[in-house]
C-alpha cells in the first residue's frame, strides 16, 4: 500500500475523520495558501483541493475550509458538502446558501467564485467521477441518511 492508499484509507476510517476534523481541518488551509497548493499536514495532497474561503451567515466574517475538490475542464471546482459522513450538514454550506459568493485557492490560483448546488439529476451524474477521485466519499455516504450537497464553484 503506498502513501496516498493509507492517507485516504485513515481518512476514511471513524478515527481518520476524526483526526482530520480536530487537526488537518485547521491547519491544512494555512499551509496549502503557504506552499501554493504543494503541502498538506499529512504531505503532498493525495486528492484534488481547494481552500474555500466563505463569510459567516452569522459572524459576517470570512470562514475557511479545506475541502477535496473536481477541477473541470470549464474551469469551475466541484465540492461536496460531506462533512465526513457525520449526522449534520458543514458550517461552510450553510455559508454557501446564505451568500454564494466565495473565493477559492486552488493549484496556487486564486478565484473569486459563486456556488452553485447541484439537483438531484446534476447529483447522480457526477458522483461517478466523484468517486474515482475521491473515494472515501463511498464511505461517508453509507454514515448518514441526510442529503449530502454538492455545489459547483464558478468563477467569476
Amino acid at each position: 500500500m503506498g502513501y496516498s492508499d493509507f492517507v485516504n484509507r485513515l481518512s476514511a476510517t471513524k478515527f481518520g475523520g476524526a483526526l482530520t476534523r480536530a487537526t488537518a481541518a485547521k491547519v491544512d488551509p494555512w499551509i496549502y495558501k503557504r506552499t501554493k497548493g504543494r503541502w498538506v499536514m499529512a504531505g503532498r495532497p493525495t486528492i484534488p483541493q481547494l481552500t474555500l474561503t466563505t463569510i459567516g451567515r452569522k459572524s459576517g466574517q470570512r470562514r475557511e475550509v479545506q475541502l477535496a475538490a473536481l477541477y473541470e475542464d470549464d474551469g469551475s471546482f466541484v465540492v461536496v458538502a460531506s462533512n465526513y459522513g457525520q449526522e449534520h450538514h458543514p458550517g461552510w454550506m450553510y455559508n454557501l446558501e446564505a451568500d454564494p459568493q466565495a473565493w477559492v485557492l486552488a493549484d496556487g490560483n486564486d478565484y473569486e467564485v459563486k456556488a452553485h448546488s447541484l439537483s438531484g439529476e446534476e447529483k447522480e451524474k457526477i458522483w461517478p467521477r466523484l468517486h474515482e477521485i475521491v473515494p472515501q466519499f463511498r464511505t461517508y455516504l453509507t454514515r448518514t441518511d441526510r442529503d449530502i450537497r454538492i455545489f459547483r464553484l464558478t468563477p467569476v
